[in-house]
């Protein structure tokens, strides 16, 4: 297959929707030589928090080193971002060819009478092989959705984490936060050491299940805890503690501003000490370097373009939504704010706008690029009983050009959906692109 022809494969796909399970998964890595289990792999989960950590920690095994693949999802802009090396998305060529060999195992798999593969799935599946092809030392591997049935959990990995647990996705994972705390759980294998932040009865769980498994577990705020020092706009300084590693006020630079950046990256660091008592390899002190110089697109991303300031952030559930709240009032807590609005409609809505909003602000919905996306004009009738100035734009070109026009000395945030942010983030670098290289006023063209 070409590149594009890959891409139409994988939107084939769709087709088949969303079926948690192992079996499928299992045989179709069978059929490419079970590749997963090549390397050691790095197992994360959790409600929010769970893409930070997985780059914080891939970041560090880089810099001590080691060849660190991970695996992500979803993508921004394009699938090739959810599978990287050392840093660098995998090629057009490469994914072409990876996919291609996945689609033949898959065909293999329906001749022979079985379940075709999701999308995920085939993507997993992918991503496995594309690392053991790359020889990478480690691949980190990000949850898809849950934990014990989620297409990613045939691996064995080294250490595993459970970032935090709120009640998301829970018609898919028992129908109760218990029920996701479970599915989030699924992941603990037997001696397999756990890091955490969950809290409450998720924890209680957890502690379960490790138990169960005889799997050592780190809590944070008991094995191990973090505080900010200071904070920019650009990063924060961050003082982390962990007797059982020695680690004693080990400070940091981060360049993730947003406040629950903390608790991500001390789960990463928490991680990283469980890693280099296995590894001598893994470095505490590149992780330091590491830390300081990774980024994570769209996670309270400052994107501002001239005097405009912008606030890009994937938060997608009320957990998401509340810790988008609580970093906009302590970074702008006096600063009139404009957000640019999309989300799913199979999303706690009322629950998320209620976090979010506040009368004074001023909201421009528009509709994420998904089948899923709650129509502009309804989600604008909620929006409504909350602020008093709104507008309803479905085209998201058209509805970046209108924020930013009511955004004039305000902070526009565009959120609610990573289905949406990655498409507005390339258009407002398109923006600072046409701005940097002479461009009228503020980067972007007004449209009739």
């Amino acid at each position: 297959m070409t590149y594009q022809e890959s891409l139409d494969y994988l939107s084939s796909l769709n087709t088949f929707g969303m079926r948690l399970g192992l079996s499928r998964i299992r045989r179709l890595a069978e059929l490419l030589g079970n590749p997963q289990d090549s390397y050691r792999t790095v197992h994360i989960t959790g409600t929010n928090g769970k893409g930070s950590v997985s780059a914080l920690t891939a970041a560090a095994l880089s810099a001590s080193g080691r060849s660190a693949g991970i695996f992500t999802s979803p993508h921004l802009v394009l699938y090739n971002e959810r599978m990287r090396v050392n840093g660098t998305d995998i090629s057009n060529g490469d994914f072409a060819r990876i996919l291609t060999r996945t689609r033949d195992a898959a065909e293999k798999m329906i001749a022979g009478g079985e379940e075709s593969p999701t999308q995920f799935e085939v993507l997993t599946a992918a991503a496995f092989l594309y690392f053991a092809e790359q020889k990478v030392d480690y691949a980190v591997i990000e949850v898809g959705l849950g934990g014990l049935l989620d297409s990613t959990n045939i691996i064995t990995p080294v250490a595993c984490a459970v970032t935090n647990v709120t009640l998301e996705h829970a018609d898919m994972c028992g129908g109760t936060l218990e029920g996701v705390a479970e599915h989030k759980a699924g992941i603990i294998k037997e001696g397999v050491p756990v890091v955490t932040a969950a809290k409450g009865m998720p924890l209680d769980v957890i502690r379960r299940t490790a138990a169960q498994h005889n799997a050592p577990l780190y809590v944070m705020d008991e094995d191990f805890s973090a505080e900010c020092l200071s904070k920019t706009s650009a990063g924060q300084r961050i003082s982390f503690s962990a007797p059982a590693f020695s680690l004693s006020d080990w400070q940091y630079e981060l360049s993730l501003a947003a406040n629950y950046q903390v608790e991500n990256s001390a789960v990463a660091a928490a991680l990283l000490a469980v890693l280099a008592e296995k590894d001598a390899g893994v470095s505490m002190e590149a992780a330091r370097g590491a830390f300081a110089r990774t980024t994570w697109p769209g996670r309270f991303e400052r994107m501002d373009v001239g005097a405009q300031k912008i606030v890009v952030d994937g938060a997608h559930n009320p957990a998401g939504v509340r810790a988008l709240r609580e970093t906009l009032d302590s970074a702008f807590p006096k600063e009139p704010r404009v957000f640019l609005l999309g989300i799913l409609h199979d999303k706690a809505i009322e629950e998320m706008l209620d976090t979010l909003l506040r009368p004074e602000d001023t909201v421009v919905v528009t509709q994420p690029d998904s089948a899923r996306a709650e129509v502009a004009e309804r989600l604008a009738d909620e929006v409504q009983k909350r602020v008093r100035n709104v507008a309803a734009e479905p085209d998201r070109e058209r509805a970046l050009q209108r924020a930013l026009s009511m955004a004039k000395g305000a902070v526009l945030c565009c959120t609610g959906s990573l289905y949406l942010i990655g498409e507005l983030r390339a258009k407002i670098l398109e923006g600072k692109e046409t701005r940097k290289h002479g461009g009228d006023g503020d980067g972007y063209a007004e449209r009739d």
